[in-house]
């Protein structure tokens, strides 16, 4: 398959009903890591859950810290949305995360080609590379472009009963976050380890 076709041939589709529909399906307490900027204020607005990690102020720490959560509870299914953008400051991931398997990991990459949230200034792989062919490139067979909102919905139970790590990647229209994530890096600690069951809220 070409997988430049397949990148043609999807909708674009908007980060925040896509993020909405991915919380729809949550129903056990699943870990959800958000990327910076734009990705995690569509979380913040989607369904603040316990469960959810807002990452703030460093791109391309998504994938890492999920695959960090997915090593350490084996028995939950952790997601990782993550933008175009910061994934290319941090494409190493992709072979770490296929050379260690993590079977309960699921990362999800809204693509628009920019950097939206400084500017809308164009990505350096926009209109060049296809980060699903990366993705499979670096080890990680399971990796997709969700042709539309149906599709997509697919992928993600397909990915829910997996035993492999999954990659879904989503073409997103340039339309600014719904929320607004409130910006306390502890208190985003506290609640997430709590709702990991791993520390006692403060």
């Amino acid at each position: 398959m070409n997988s430049k076709m397949t990148t043609r041939n999807t909708k674009v589709m908007n980060r925040f009903d896509v993020t909405s529909r991915l919380i729809a399906k949550l129903k056990h307490e699943e870990a959800v890591i958000g990327g910076i900027g734009n990705t995690n204020f569509d979380l913040w607005a989607a369904g603040h859950r316990p469960q959810n990690f807002y990452m703030l102020g460093s791109m391309g720490l998504a994938f890492p810290i999920a695959l960090g959560v997915a090593l350490a509870q084996p028995g939950r299914r952790v997601f990782a949305l993550e933008g175009d953008g910061s994934l290319l400051m941090q494409l190493g991931a992709l072979a770490t995360i296929a050379a260690l398997k993590p079977k309960n990991l699921i990362m999800i990459v809204m693509d628009n080609g920019i950097y939206q949230i400084t500017g809308a200034q164009p990505t350096p792989a926009a209109g060049v590379a296809d980060i699903v062919a990366i993705a499979v490139g670096s080890g990680l067979a399971n990796s997709a472009w969700a042709a539309d909102e149906e599709d997509f919905e697919r992928l993600v139970e397909a990915a829910m009963s997996a035993t492999e790590p999954h990659l879904i990647a989503v073409r997103i229209d340039d339309k600014p976050g719904v929320g607004t994530t409130r910006r306390d890096p502890v208190q985003i600690r506290e609640r997430f380890m709590h709702g990991l069951g791993v520390r006692e809220l403060l």
